[in-house]
């Protein structure tokens, strides 16, 4: 079982930065893919951001490229968005998860974190 906890969010004028962060439970967390979701009020949840076990590989969704970096620090089993140049749109509950490996989805989830950006 996988326990994921995230910390970090909260109102930041547009513009502006925040970092969002999550803590895992398993020993094996260098074994799990990692991702970032977000889910604003009406819509659907959607994905962010996802890295690659040892952090190599990064991918985005469009609307953040440029403006979001995923990381992860396997010894402290954390995994990180960093969000910079944030904007209204950006304004959802953030989610971290975890799968074991890209040919499923993700399995574990967080209970979220809200971020809000002010205009």
């Amino acid at each position: 079982q996988v326990q994921l906890v995230e910390s970090g969010g909260g109102l930041v004028q547009a513009g502006g930065s925040l970092r969002v962060s999550c803590a895992a439970s398993p020993r094996t967390f260098s074994s799990y893919y990692m991702g970032w979701f977000r889910q604003a009020p009406g819509k659907e949840r959607e994905f962010v951001a996802g890295i690659s076990w040892t952090g190599g590989t990064t991918d985005y969704t469009d609307s953040v490229k440029g403006r979001f970096t995923i990381s992860r620090d396997n010894a402290k089993k954390t995994v990180s968005l960093q969000m910079n140049s944030l904007k209204s749109e950006d304004t959802a509950v953030y989610y971290c998860a975890a799968r074991s490996n890209v040919r499923v989805e993700y399995e574990f989830w967080g209970q979220g974190t809200q971020v809000t950006v002010s205009s």
